[in-house]
Order: structure tokens, then sequence, then C-alpha cells
């Protein structure tokens, strides 16, 4: 119950399979481990069995021998077994035209500051008890002395009148 695989596509996909567990073999790179060897010899057996490694129509393109995840997997197993690096989160960094770009020259809010010692704050001012004072102990003011006048307040303006003109709007 297989599905139509292209005898190319699964002669590859087993080509591939086996050169990657051949690489491994030998030792380049890490040893693989016991689900990576599990994997090949699985998919091994199922393109083998059925033509293709999976069933589902959605998992990969028709005709296909590997899905696409599949593939993917296999070729992580093919880099590690040929001992070079392995992409992505954990891997060898990309490096990009960013990083090569100077750093940009951030003004510091500190930079205008001056280490000078504070300025001498003033005392505060000495605050004396009240007194109680009779009001025929006070004097009356000096008629001589200038009286500081407010000045009035400036009267209201009037609103601008309306007036009519001729020659505007015509009603019939």
């Amino acid at each position: 119950m297989g599905r139509d695989v292209d005898e190319r596509k699964k002669r590859a996909a087993l080509r591939k399979l086996r050169k990657a567990a051949a690489l491994a073999e030998q030792g380049l790179g890490p040893p693989l481990s016991d689900w990576e060897k599990q994997f090949l010899e699985e998919v091994e057996e199922r393109i083998e069995t059925y033509g293709s490694a999976f069933a589902d129509p959605l998992k990969g393109s028709d005709g296909e021998a590997l899905s696409s995840l599949q593939q993917m997997k296999l070729k992580e197993i093919d880099k590690k077994a040929r001992g070079k690096a392995k992409t992505g989160f954990g891997g060898k960094k990309k490096t990009s035209s960013f990083n090569n770009r100077p750093t940009p020259r951030v003004r510091q809010l500190d930079d205008d500051l001056v280490d000078d010692p504070p300025p001498p704050t003033p005392e505060p001012p000495v605050r004396s008890v009240p007194k109680l004072v009779r009001a025929s102990d006070l004097k009356p003011p000096d008629p001589k002395s200038p009286v500081e006048e407010t000045p009035a307040a400036e009267p209201p303006k009037k609103r601008a009148a309306f007036r009519v003109i001729e020659g505007g709007k015509q009603t019939e």
C-alpha cells in the first residue's frame, strides 16, 4: 500500500541515508545518538518497503520519498557525521553587516554634570514666639510716608457691535 514515488527519488533518498550512516561510522564528527541511528534505520526500512517514509500527503510533496521534516533531520545528521558545525540556536553564528558597524555615539546625561560641591544652604530664620501687644501701644501710620497704591483695575472692554452691510445676501 505504498504511494507512487519516482524511483530516482527513492534511490537518491536511500543513498543519502546510507551515506550519512557510513560517515557516522567513520567517526569524523561526534557519535550519533541512539535516536539518530534508529531514525536512519527505520526511514531506510520504510522507503524499501513502501517506497516512501511518510503516509500523510500534507507532510511532503507528492512523489518524494522523504517528508520535509525528515529531509531536514537527514541534513542535520549528515552534517553531524561530517563533523561540521550545527546551524541554528546552538551552532555557529552567522555574521551580518550590522556587526561591522561602529557603535553609535550616545550622549550620556551625566557628562554635563560637574562634581562641584553644592552651594551652601542658608540657615532657616529663627522664629520667635509671637507677643501680644495692646492696641494703645501701637503707633498710628505716618502720614508723610508714601502709601503704595495698587493699580486700578481696567474697565472691561466693550463688545464689538454688529453692523448690517448693504449688498450682502439678498432675500427675495
